[in-house]
């Protein structure tokens, strides 16, 4: 059976599984759905955990012995096995295999992986992990879900947000789902239960992303060319990574495509947002979108090594050329 991280809290209320195996991309998804399942474990009884850890060497007949073993003071157990590398090896392969063959009476199992390529998702241990129990995916919370997730956290705590605030929210927070989470909990010590306001968080939220960003796309709008060229290298400056920063700017010149073109943003965006973008959009035409998205195609090959060029001089340019002004040498110096 597999399922996703949102649907696990349904799927435990109905009862609990034999075996779970959490594995993803989102490590903080990933870590928050074992807690949950270890926390069904104990309510259901399993108030004895062994934790079998697979590291390079690893003795695997231990976990096969484990398996024979009856518990010793309860009734039930939560049986434990991380592989924080998803290559259990070959004798691992076969380990795992036999223990879903079998599972333990008395124990609930819990297989705590990492993000896993699709031929480790192909290998007969994973199937049998599959078969043998419910697998559980966290899956990369998306920019356009963000707004949601931090909704559905903000609602565990007894507050809620408009749109609006969930988007200046999400952000300030994109990028690092771990402060993300930060900033939603101190929201829950500083803020009464309730609404939250736009008014009342934003003092309240931390510029958990290096909002220079921020600076730079309202540079990027208003024409201000040498704002431009110091936001970008007070984020070099501060060690912004570097894919990060060219994601931000590839986004925005995503959206003012696709303004341009008439279409309405995949996500909900400020109408004094959506003017910032139709207003830069217009100083653009087909052949000045394509130059630009050719230029951050580049970029992101000399951060990968694939191409030589140094990656901060060519973000500059970039950021000049989505303001649609030429790289003038007198600014860049």
């Amino acid at each position: 059976m597999k399922i996703t991280t949102r649907q696990l809290e349904g799927h435990l209320k109905k009862g609990l599984a034999r075996l779970y195996a959490v594995h993803g991309a989102e490590a903080l998804v990933a870590l928050e759905a074992a807690d949950r399942i270890r926390e069904a474990a104990r309510r259901d009884g399993c108030t004895e955990r062994e934790v079998f850890f697979a590291e390079p060497g690893v003795d695997w007949s231990r976990l096969a012995t484990s398996a024979s073993n009856l518990s010793l003071f309860a009734s039930k157990r939560l049986v434990e096995l991380r592989v924080p590398t998803g290559k259990p090896g070959t004798e691992g392969a076969r380990a795992i295999e036999a223990w879903c063959a079998k599972l333990p009476e008395d124990a609930v199992t819990l297989v705590v992986l990492p993000e896993l390529d699709w031929q480790q998702q192909k290998s007969k241990w994973f199937e049998s992990l599959g078969n043998a129990g419910v697998m559980v995916e966290a899956r990369l919370v998306t920019r356009e879900e963000l707004p949601d997730w931090l909704a559905e956290r903000l609602a565990r705590q007894g507050q809620k947000a408009s749109v609006e605030t969930l988007e200046w929210l999400a952000e300030r927070v994109e990028g690092n789902l771990l402060a993300a989470r930060q900033e939603v909990e101190k929201l829950a010590l500083l803020l009464p239960a309730g609404e939250v306001t736009l008014a009342s968080i934003r003092e309240a939220v931390t510029d958990v992303s290096r909002f220079e960003r921020e600076s730079l796309l309202e540079a990027i709008h208003g024409e201000d060319l040498p704002r431009i060229v110091r936001a970008v290298r007070s984020l070099k400056a501060e060690g912004e990574p570097l894919p990060l920063l060219l994601w931000t700017l590839a986004e925005e010149l995503r959206l003012m495509m696709a303004v341009a073109a008439g279409e309405r943003p995949r996500r909900f965006l400020p109408p004094d947002r959506v003017e910032a973008l139709a207003r830069t959009a217009r100083r653009h035409d087909a052949r000045s979108f394509h130059r630009e998205l050719l230029r951050a195609h580049r970029i992101d090959r000399m951060i990968k090594g694939v191409e030589t060029g140094e990656p901060w001089d060519n973000m500059v340019e970039l950021a000049l050329g989505l303001a649609a002004r030429p790289v003038l040498a007198d600014i860049a110096a």
